[in-house]
């Protein structure tokens, strides 16, 4: 035999409330006239009950499914950006909400058959994101529903989109170099990322670099040298050989990601030289990696997090004017950097 549903008026008659006062508790809505005790006690006989409102029927009342799209391409299939999605979810589910994910899994596909999947299913809002920053061309459908861009950017920033500081994150790298005493024997590994693939290079590229000289240029300094090349660990290793072999060899590195880093570190050590006792690096992306390297990596983190769950929070207060809010990435600080000898 079916047991029978625990409705409000239950939770609101066992925590000697009215149901209103259940409802506004249980909803989050405007429970800040209400006391710490009212509303602990009207938790508590939610748990004690086993209540689960009835999201059909609150549906219909106030004209919302409760529920936030995501289409992307490869967000949630990659363990690198995944972060994304977790911040997104942890912050639909504190509104009561949930959130569904599609994905393309192709970059150069624009998720137009998932939006309209989404679409028919009534979702309040859509989060349109990319595994890293780049410029998109949505199609138009995307303009029936308040939406918001993640980690991509629409043509002539049509909309509200969420991205990583880089540029910040650059001045924040090179400040972390100069603070310490390295001020005219610093090279950057890895440039705009110039590939066959992406001749013109890419956003984050570009604005690091911008980042990192501007750092430099606001304190009458200059870098010694950028290496434009692939983001991957033969570079790194490749380039830091190079550099190593001038009449002055590098006090310190600024790598554009930690895989660079990597390569980087092996040159290094198997040239003679110790980290960071004759030459610092700072790099970006803050991955797992970067824990782990000896002596651990000092790395600017990308607020995936965060990111996700300001994409959440855009979309639930309908912003459609065309701004872009850009993430700070905080610098994890760790044992690669020291003062030149």
């Amino acid at each position: 035999m079916r047991q029978k549903r625990v409705t409000l008026s239950d939770v609101a008659r066992e925590a000697g409330v009215s149901r209103t006062t259940a409802s506004f508790v249980l909803s989050h809505q405007d429970s800040k006239r209400i006391s710490a005790d009212t509303q602990d006690r009207v938790w508590e006989a939610s748990r004690k009950l086993g209540y689960r409102p009835n999201l059909a029927a609150r549906s219909l009342r106030v004209n919302s499914t409760m529920t936030i799209g995501m289409i992307s391409d490869r967000i949630a299939a990659t363990q690198y950006a995944g972060e994304m999605v977790r911040g997104a979810i942890e912050a639909a589910t504190r509104t009561g909400r949930v959130l569904l994910i599609a994905e393309t899994e192709d970059e150069s596909a624009d998720g137009a058959e998932h939006i309209d999947a989404m679409l028919d299913r009534q979702v309040d809002g859509l989060i349109y994101g990319s595994m890293y920053t780049r410029e998109v061309e949505p199609p138009v459908s995307l303009r029936s529903v308040p939406h918001v861009f993640l980690n991509c950017l629409p043509p002539g920033n049509d909309g509200p989109a969420v991205i990583p500081d880089e540029a910040e994150a650059g001045r924040l790298a090179a400040a972390t170099l100069l603070d310490a005493g390295h001020t005219d024997r610093v090279y950057y590994i890895g440039g705009r990322h110039l590939t066959a693939d992406k001749p013109g290079g890419i956003f984050a590229g570009h604005e690091r670099a911008r980042g990192i000289a501007e750092a430099f240029a606001a304190r009458g300094l200059s870098l010694a040298g950028t290496a434009e090349c692939e983001w991957v660990p033969p570079e790194g290793y490749r380039v830091a050989r190079e550099v190593l072999r001038t009449d002055l060899p590098p006090t310190a590195l600024i790598c554009a990601n930690d895989r660079l880093a990597l390569g980087a570190y092996q040159a290094l050590q198997e040239s003679g030289f110790s980290i960071p006792g004759d030459v610092s690096v700072v790099s970006f992306d803050d991955s797992e990696l970067a824990a782990w390297m000896r002596p651990a990596l000092t790395s600017i983190a990308l607020p995936h997090y965060d990111m996700g769950a300001k994409a959440v929070e855009l979309v639930l207060g309908n912003q459609r004017e065309a701004a872009v809010h850009r993430c700070p990435m905080p610098c994890s600080t760790r044992e690669s950097v020291a003062r030149p000898r």
